[in-house]
């Protein structure tokens, strides 16, 4: 349902999540991280509220978890990291399944997964119930400095632009043979990611001068 309406993360809805306005949910965001970076990562009880929070909102957003939990895949090299420190951690060592771990490493790992999966969430649940557009006259009515909202701005528009010739140059891979999860076409990958990267500077440049041209002059009408 929320998948052909807007941008790809929102859910079309109506709840009091999607209605509030936009400049209130960033502050609530940011207000919302930056409580969880700073809460020890030893009280656990704490972190189990503020899942329930998050939980909270996204019943009340009408947005089903499932659809949030989908795209809390971004989050799996932040896991992977996790899973790693308490095994290249130093200081005292503890047995956990069969296995010798660092202690400091397991509570730094735990921290690291409790507080990326809250921040996560909580912003999966943002764009889930707000439009890109909304979010950028937020920030506008939040005083964010008008370049960098110009610049979040033509990242959104040309994200699906960029997205979409990264398929079809995986396409173009694949029809001739070539498998970009194999290590040997890694090589490959790269010069396409190269490419792909050039092109999308060239892009930009000639969308610069096309602006510059019809009067631009660093902020946008």
């Amino acid at each position: 349902m929320g998948a052909g309406h807007g941008h790809r993360l929102f859910f079309h809805g109506h709840s009091a999540v999607h209605r509030a306005p936009a400049h209130v949910k960033v502050l609530a965001l940011v207000a919302f991280m930056l409580t969880v970076v700073a809460t020890p990562r030893g009280w656990y009880p704490v972190f189990a509220g503020y899942l329930l929070v998050v939980l909270a909102v996204i019943l009340l957003s009408r947005v089903p978890l499932l659809y949030v939990v989908r795209r809390m895949v971004i989050e799996v090299p932040f896991v992977v990291f996790a899973v790693l420190v308490p095994f290249i951690a130093t200081g005292p060592r503890v047995e956990v399944l069969g296995l010798s771990v660092s202690e400091s490493g397991l509570v730094a790992a735990w921290g690291l997964l409790a507080k990326g999966t809250l921040g996560v969430m909580a912003s999966l649940t943002l764009a889930a119930t707000t439009e890109p557009t909304d979010v950028l006259v937020g920030l506008r009515r939040l005083h964010v400095p008008d370049l960098v909202v110009q610049i979040m701005g033509f990242m959104i528009r040309y994200l699906d632009v960029v997205t979409a010739d990264l398929g079809r140059m995986m396409v173009s891979m694949r029809s001739r043979g070539m498998d970009p999860r194999s290590p040997r076409s890694w090589p490959t990958l790269a010069r396409t990611l190269g490419a792909l990267f050039i092109r999308s500077y060239e892009r930009g440049e000639r969308v610069h001068l096309a602006m510059l041209s019809r009067g631009y002059t660093g902020r946008l009408p």
